[in-house]
């Protein structure tokens, strides 16, 4: 049997890679080209060969994760069975992603504000993350039967996971997160039942 062999990044893809991570655990604006070059072990010179701009990175990080999370969202389409389990797996991510959470926040909802408080043009093409969530999140509480409310309550289900990931960060507290993830879980489970 043949094996697939996985490609190797390319350094553009690296670059991209190490941009996204530098602007998820340092901000945006506090991360230098000098920064994502030394950490993906290029010259700049090097570096500007694939990137002219900071904002031509921060589009590429973007459509990064705008891939990842269409790739994880037809995922959890796939695997679940229903939708209040489908949106659990959403609820979950809070648990997966603890320890990153507990150092830095949620990556889509920090960069989004940041982007914010800097009035970047780049804002509308970040929040489109937070649309590919509330999409596929109203259209699980449509299954689920919710109807008119589902809007509603997938914006009140992403409010919340925000929410619990900024104080779980501001306190550090892992338990907090757990707490909150089962509590958001009954609630799901309490829609589904009625």
């Amino acid at each position: 049997m043949e094996g697939h062999l996985v490609p190797k990044p390319n350094t553009q893809d690296k670059i991209v890679e190490s941009a996204d991570l530098l602007f998820y655990q340092r901000g945006f604006e506090h991360t230098s080209f000098a920064d994502i070059a030394g950490s993906v072990g290029i010259s700049r010179g090097n570096f500007y060969h694939h990137f002219k701009t900071k904002d031509e990175i921060l589009t590429a990080v973007i459509d990064l994760r705008l891939t990842r999370t269409r790739a994880m969202l037809r995922d959890w389409q796939a695997e679940g069975q229903g939708p209040a389990e489908r949106i659990g797996c959403f609820i979950q991510i809070l648990i997966a992603n603890q320890a990153k959470i507990l150092l830095y926040g949620c990556p889509v909802g920090t960069l989004v504000s940041e982007l914010a408080k800097l009035d970047h043009a780049s804002q509308g093409h970040a929040n489109a993350v937070f649309t590919l969530f509330r999409d596929w999140l109203r259209a699980q509480f449509e299954e689920l039967g919710q109807g008119a409310e589902a809007d509603a309550l997938a914006m009140q289900l992403l409010a919340r996971s925000q929410g619990v990931a900024t104080m779980a960060t501001a306190f550090r507290d892992a338990e907090f997160i757990e707490a909150e993830v089962s509590q958001m879980l009954d609630w799901v489970q309490a829609l589904a039942v009625a």
